[in-house]
C-alpha cells in the first residue's frame, strides 16, 4: 500500500469520527430527565408548605400587637445597620491581659 492510500484512509477515518463526535455532541440523551427536571424541588416546596390556602385567609393574627410588633421589627432591623464587633479566634490570649507573668507569680 502507498503513502497515498495510507493517508486517504486516515483522512477517511478521522473524517468519519469527526462527524460521530459533532453529531453526538448535538443529540440529546436526557429525554427522561428532562421530562422530570425541577421535579425534586416541586416536591420539597410542597412538602415543606404548612399551608397552602394561607393567602385567601382574611382572618386577623392573633397574639401580638402592632406596637410589639413594630417595636420587634425595628430591633431586628437596628441590627443590621450597627452590626456587633467581632471577637476574632485569633486574638484571644493576645494584647493586655491577666497571665502569670504580668502579675510577678
Amino acid at each position: 500500500m502507498n503513502i497515498t492510500a495510507k493517508l486517504t484512509r486516515a483522512g477517511l477515518c478521522g473524517a468519519i469520527a469527526l462527524t460521530a463526535l459533532t453529531q453526538a455532541g448535538c443529540m440529546t440523551s436526557t429525554p427522561v430527565y428532562d421530562q422530570h427536571f425541577g421535579e425534586a424541588v416541586r416536591t420539597l416546596r410542597a412538602m415543606q408548605t404548612l399551608n397552602p390556602d394561607a393567602g385567601s385567609n382574611t382572618d386577623p393574627v392573633m397574639g401580638v400587637d402592632g406596637r410589639a410588633a413594630t417595636a420587634a421589627m425595628d430591633r431586628y432591623n437596628t441590627q443590621f445597620t450597627k452590626p456587633q464587633a467581632d471577637v476574632s479566634a485569633f486574638a484571644v490570649g493576645v494584647g493586655s491581659g491577666s497571665s502569670l507573668d504580668s502579675q510577678s507569680r
